[in-house]
Order: structure tokens, then sequence, then C-alpha cells
């Protein structure tokens, strides 16, 4: 049966401040922007006139994208287009071959390339389900159903974005919103200077790494789910405990995607991490509560032990900023979850036969307000700090882009 249903009805959201004391709309829940995205998926683009999304014209409105009436249809159209740079598609190519999957199948899903306006709705699928290498049913079933909900949460964080401050930066072929008035009312977009970030404690007294502990340090450029005969593999994590969705290529949905046990037709059959993160966070008390910063939690590797992996830390590193619309790693919080791994990696050690004595680190941080550079630092001499307590280990760090295993490479060679 099609997933594709009418509009249902759900509460408002509570307003959220407004610059100058002004109290914005009330904005529709996800669920009806949702299932609104669901009727419009067949039509696309040109159903918007004939289907008149009420939801989703009032978060146009609201998001300062829709003027009246005359413009509704284009608003909401604008409005879609900022949900999906929202959705992580700041690489999004023009014509949708490169870039963040989630951001290429919805911007597919709805016709929002160039050109693609007139495309049918059968195409269109096809051509988001191949984004992911998988069936259009197979798609309609399982990955759609994400990508619309995630897109109904993109248009949301636009929106109130829009009410509290300036819209994220527009992408090659998906024009954005119009920019606020900077501090002077001319029109340019406002800007916040980040807080600088720190770099890590220097040592200046006691015995430095010794050689033999800096060559049990080795660099990968891999995605860190491919490696194999490493006894932990760390995984990056918000605050909640809550894996990213499979389809990501983030570090979390990597591992989550590889640890899944699946069926002869390949369907998943147990989410192994996913679920152990929730029976962990039931055992407890954590349900729906964030953990401290820094708490590294373990749980079994599912089917990475056939690839001689053997725990899986997940460290909560992640937490969400102010505004609801993302997360930032502070690099102190970094280095805690680098010390609670070794120091739950030490706890463990003797449970195993041969005992655990290899770690694998990804980039932690970098892209949650860490630059790169820092990031790296700050991993690096988390490590140095544990390893010039306890050489035995040995140490793996990883990343997929060439350019930042070289930052790892040159942050462990530092003194």
């Amino acid at each position: 049966m099609s997933q594709e249903t009418q509009p249902s009805s759900s509460a408002p959201e509570p307003p959220g401040p407004a610059p100058g004391g002004r109290v914005p709309p009330p904005l529709p829940g996800a669920e009806r922007l949702a299932a609104e995205l669901r009727a419009l998926r067949r039509p696309g683009l040109a159903g918007l006139r004939t289907l008149r999304p009420e939801a989703l014209i009032r978060v146009a409105v609201a998001a300062g994208l829709s003027g009246g009436f005359d413009d509704e249809a284009a608003g909401v159209e604008t409005l879609l287009k900022a949900g999906v740079r929202h959705l992580g598609g700041r690489t999004l190519s023009a014509d949708g071959t490169r870039g963040d999957p989630l951001a290429r199948a919805a911007a597919h899903t709805f016709g929002l390339l160039p050109d693609w306006r007139g495309v049918s709705g059968q195409e269109r699928r096809k051509a988001a389900a191949a984004v992911y290498g998988v069936t259009s049913e197979r798609f309609r079933k399982s990955q759609e159903q994400e990508v619309i909900a995630e897109l109904a949460l993109a248009v949301l964080a636009v929106a109130r974005a829009a009410i509290t401050g300036p819209p994220p930066p527009g992408l090659p072929g998906l024009p954005g919103p119009p920019g606020p008035s900077g501090p002077d009312g001319g029109g340019g977009p406002v800007t916040r200077t980040p807080e600088p970030v720190p770099d890590p404690p220097t040592r200046l007294t006691g015995p430095p790494l010794s050689a033999a502990a800096v060559h049990r340090v080795t660099v990968h450029v891999a995605s860190i789910e491919l490696l194999r005969d490493i006894d932990i593999l760390v995984s990056s994590e918000n605050i909640y405990l809550e894996m990213s969705k499979t389809f990501r290529s983030t570090v979390s949905g990597s591992l989550r995607r590889a640890a899944a046990i699946r069926d002869e037709a390949g369907e998943t059959v147990d989410d192994v991490l996913a679920r152990e993160l929730v029976e962990w966070m039931r055992a407890h008390g954590r349900s729906g509560l964030p953990v401290r910063p820094g708490t590294v939690v373990p749980t079994s590797p599912g089917a990475l032990a056939e690839r001689g992996v053997r725990r899986i830390h997940h460290a909560a590193v992640a937490s969400p900023t102010s505004d609801g619309h993302g997360y930032r790693v502070d690099p102190h919080v970094l280095a805690e979850a680098v010390s609670a791994s070794f120091r739950l990696a030490r706890a463990e050690r003797d449970r195993y036969d041969p005992p655990l004595s290899s770690l694998c680190f990804p980039l932690l941080g970098a892209g949650h307000g860490l630059p790169p550079e820092k990031a790296a630092r700050w991993l690096c001499w988390a490590v140095h700090e544990e390893l010039s307590r306890d050489p035995s280990w040995t140490v793996h760090l990883v990343a997929q882009r060439p350019e930042l295993a070289q930052l790892l490479t040159a942050a462990s060679s530092a003194p």
C-alpha cells in the first residue's frame, strides 16, 4: 500500500522568542509537515498550487519566504530547498550527483534540482533510490520515510532560524531565502564571531612520550567500519546516545549499518548497536535523558565481529546547540571521552582471550564546532597522555579524507 497519505492535523508547537520582542506565529508539528510532504511527493513541485499544503505554507510565511496568496507556491519551494541545505547538503552539486546522501535523496524526491520540476514521481523516486543503491520499492518502504521525516524537521529548523537569527548560506542550484538586514540595515548577513577554540595543554615538565609509544599510533585513510582486527572501535555520539541513521555517512551511521545483523535477503533483523544503547539507557534510568558529556558506553560489535572487532565504544561528545539546530563538541569533553575509553578498555581487557590490546578513534568533534586541525590536536594530545601512562596499547586513528588523515599524522607526530 502506498505511504502517500493526506495530511493529518497535529498540535502546533509553542512559539519561540523573536527579535524585538515580537511573538512569532505558532509552527505546525513535524508529523503534519511530514504528512503534507508525503502527499506532495508524487506530484512534486507542480502540485503545490493544487494541493496547497497549509502547514508548509505557514512555515514558509514564518520563515519570511512567502508574502501572500500569490507567493505561496514559490515560498514553499524555497523553503524545501532551504530544508535540503539544512540536511547537510552544503556540498551538494548542482546536478545532485555529489554531496550528502540525505540531501541528495530529498532533492531528487521532490524535484528540487534544476530541470527536474517536470520529472515524474516514479523517475524522481528511482533517482532518489539510486543514491542509496536500492530498488525504488525498497526505498519507498524504508529510506523514503526517513528522508521525508528529516526534511520535515529541517524546514521547521529553517523557520526557527529565520525567527531567531540568520539562515545558513546557499548552495549551487538551490537558491536560499533572502538574508536578514545587517547591523546597519543594509541587507547584509548578520555575522556572529565564534568563540576561539583553545589549544590542548602543553607538557612543560615530566617525561616525554617514548619513541616506542609514538610508534604504536597508526593513522588510516578509510571508513572506520572497513578496518580489521582492531579490538575496540570508538563511535562519536550525541549526549542522548542516539546513533545516526544508517544511511548517513557519519562514523555513527556507518558503524550502526555495518554491525547490524541481516537475513539472507539483506534485511536488518537486529539493529545491534542501537538496541544495546537503548537497553543501557533503560537500565541506567536515562531513557529520553542526556548522559554526562564525555561518557563512554560499550556495546558488542554485532556483525563487525566477523572483521575481528570485539567491542564498540560509544563516546557521548556532541551536545545540542542552544538554538537546537545542530551539535557542538567541547575539546575538553573530547579529551575526557578518550580517557574514559581507555579506562573502560583497561577494565574489560582481561575478560577476553587474548586480552584487548588495540583501540581506534575517528576524528572526534570535527564538523561540530571544532576546526579539524584543533580536533586532531586535542585527540592526539589525549591519546598521548594515555599512552604515557600505559604504552602497552596500540592506537589507530582514522579519517575518510586524506587531508584529515594528514592532520592526524602531523598532530600525532608533534612533541
